[in-house]
């Protein structure tokens, strides 16, 4: 089968497009025939080394930890699947990943693709899905009437945050640059700050209940934003290479979030997108052969607003 590789950590030149053997599903995997991954920013600092002490990988490693496909063998004790059936999954991140013609997962961590859109696109939703689902319920516990900003609302994780927000009755503060303004308000924000021209921690106004930072912002701008937070409220943080700070006078928390996978929450964003109530939106798609290039994109700053798929 073809997969992109590297077999040294590096810049985006060290990755392979190249034939590899086929895996073997082991005893409660699943091999998946890969319609598409997504690039997420992890996937680079992996492949840079950045990341060998949380997660470590065997080299060659394949990288891609959202997968979208079809069930093409089963692994001893697996159950609840079978061979030809759409799934989506977050994949372990330590193992090999979906850039690749055929990979293999876990049972427990798939479940069914969404019907109503294209198999390759359900790729866009689950690392960044359940990492917006994880901020906003787990640990925000983000209820009807409360008031939540969402700071870096245009990108992947930002556009499902703020239309399960909304859809959860809350006031959605966004910010946003002015590429991505009309799609975030399309989301569902009630208002959007323009983080290029304002200074976010005097537009916001009144206090909000929760801030969710999706944003890799400066040391002191993280700083400031326990301060628009009521007291007792909290600042849920997935920038984790900059501890999220809180107030503890106020009783503001602030959580680092690591998302980890979760099938059960994500056939719940799956039943969401069926019913219509969640956009799965891709801004890209590349094929599997031009990954190098755009982990190059990537690391130049050309990636587009929002998800960029890569089909296989």
């Amino acid at each position: 089968m073809k997969a992109v590789r590297f077999h040294e950590y590096g810049d985006p030149g060290v990755l392979r497009y190249e034939d590899v053997e086929q895996p073997l599903p082991g005893a409660g995997q699943v091999r998946v025939r890969v319609a598409a991954t997504s690039f997420n920013g992890v996937d680079a600092n992996i492949r840079g080394g950045f990341m060998q002490g949380p997660i470590p990988v065997t080299l060659p490693h394949t990288p891609g930890i959202d997968v979208s496909g079809t069930v093409d063998a089963l692994g001893d004790g697996v159950t609840g699947f079978q061979v030809g059936d759409r799934v989506i999954g977050f994949l372990p991140m330590t193992a090999d990943g979906a850039s690749a013609e055929f990979v293999l997962a876990p049972a427990g961590i798939l479940t069914a693709a969404p019907a109503g859109i294209e198999l390759a696109d359900a790729a866009a939703l689950p690392a960044v899905g359940l990492t917006a689902w994880q901020a906003l319920f787990e640990h925000a516990k983000l209820t009807t009437g409360q008031r939540v900003l969402i700071n870096g609302a245009g990108g992947a994780v930002g556009g499902y945050a703020v239309q399960l927000a909304k859809q959860a009755g809350a006031h959605v503060i966004a910010t946003a640059g002015p590429r991505s303004r009309d799609r975030v308000m399309a989301e569902g924000a009630d208002e959007v700050i323009d983080h290029t021209t304002a200074d976010v921690a005097t537009a916001v106004g009144e206090p909000v209940d929760a801030v969710l930072n999706l944003a890799p912002i400066d040391p002191e701008r993280l700083a400031a934003l326990p301060g628009l937070i009521r007291p007792g409220g909290v600042l849920v943080n997935t920038t984790v290479w900059m501890p999220a700070p809180g107030d503890e006078e106020r009783g503001v928390r602030g959580i680092d979030l690591f998302v980890r996978s979760d099938a059960e929450q994500l056939a719940h964003l799956v039943a969401l997108v069926d019913r219509g109530e969640l956009r799965v939106e891709v801004a890209r798609r590349v094929p599997l052969a031009e990954l190098p290039a755009l982990h190059a994109d990537a690391a130049a700053g050309k990636l587009p607003s929002g998800k960029v798929v890569i089909t296989v």
